[in-house]
């Protein structure tokens, strides 16, 4: 049921007509869906776990392309509308991304025509492909690692979750959060967490409000920079850990070595299938001797959240694979 009140948050971003096909579709796949893609000129799909599936004008799921609804330029134009509520100006910054977050931190991913001004991209125009993904909660999502994160009571490691885009390192990221601020029973009690929520995804603020379960003792810098909030967190809010999504540019390394040196423990994630892939970033690599102590290795071979391997900072297993 969970997913299905998330979809729900979703489809008002939709024109009314696609919200209607959707709804038709069975519950097996809305409860499943992850992703919703309009592309113009194509057949409107819906991306869930296991399958992917065309939409027909009646809301039923096929598999041949010419059975679904074909996706035309004014459905596009709608859309756009209303993901950027009929202000394109509004979401110019978030469109040099390539995608809009809205609200429920759900993210909706934008292709078209990139304009640039002075070599970097400015904005997109003649937008004609969008897709929704549908960010959910899974309260116990961090459960196979979270003890392999916890060094003693009230001391983690310094953590990174390393994992290809849907594999769900966001996911486990929310839930290690809420762990680490609730505390787990005995074994662990709650500290101060800084999130630092570039994207709104995470906590899923709302007015400064987090929808998001992500623990009592958690407060949340919304829309921020993440090496900007970094150091803001460490100057405002005393926090005990410091947890953000996709660090990626030097500047967001810069702010992690900074908060090490101020004693505050960091749980964060990169884009990438295994270590080589960390090696491989120039502005990151560095990370590896200076502060991370464990990485967390996800796939979707098993589903989305398949933990591949636990290791320290030697890069030795302690944990995933078989044994989680």
């Amino acid at each position: 049921m969970e997913n299905t009140s998330k979809l729900s948050e979703v489809l008002p971003f939709l024109p009314q007509h696609f919200q209607s096909m959707i709804k038709k579709l069975p519950w097996e796949i809305l409860n499943s869906m992850e992703e919703i893609r309009l592309r113009q000129g194509k057949p409107l799909m819906v991306v869930c776990s296991r399958n992917d599936y065309f939409v027909s004008g009646q809301g039923l799921p096929v598999t041949a392309p010419h059975q679904g609804y074909s996706v035309t330029e004014d459905d596009l134009r709608n859309a756009v509308q209303l993901v950027c509520n009929f202000s394109f100006y509004s979401v110019e910054e978030e469109l040099k991304n390539g995608f809009v977050t809205i609200s429920g931190g759900h993210r909706v991913g934008i292709c078209g025509k990139t304009i640039l001004e002075n070599g970097r991209i400015k904005t997109i125009r003649d937008i004609s492909f969008l897709n929704y993904r549908i960010a959910r909660q899974v309260l116990g999502a961090a459960d196979p690692v979270i003890s392999h994160v916890i060094r003693s009571p009230g001391l983690i490691y310094n953590t990174l979750i390393l994992s290809p885009p849907q594999c769900g390192k966001t996911t486990i990221l929310r839930d290690l959060v809420r762990q680490l601020s609730n505390g787990i029973g005995h074994s662990f009690a709650g500290c101060k967490v800084g999130l630092v929520d570039e994207r709104s995804e995470i906590a899923a603020a709302s007015f400064g409000i987090p929808k998001n379960d992500v623990g009592v003792r958690t407060d949340v810098l919304d829309s921020c920079p993440k090496a900007e909030g970094i150091i803001m967190m460490i100057r405002s809010m005393s926090p005990d850990i410091i947890a953000t999504d996709e660090i990626g540019k030097a500047e967001d390394a810069d702010a992690v070595v900074a908060a090490v040196n101020a004693g505050v423990k960091l749980v964060t994630t990169i884009h990438g299938s295994g270590m080589e892939d960390f090696f491989r970033k120039q502005d990151l690599k560095r990370l590896h001797t200076q502060v991370f102590e464990r990485y967390i290795i996800l796939s979707r071979r098993q589903g989305p959240g398949t933990i591949e391997a636990v290791m320290d900072g030697d890069c030795g297993q302690v944990g995933g694979g078989n044994d989680t």
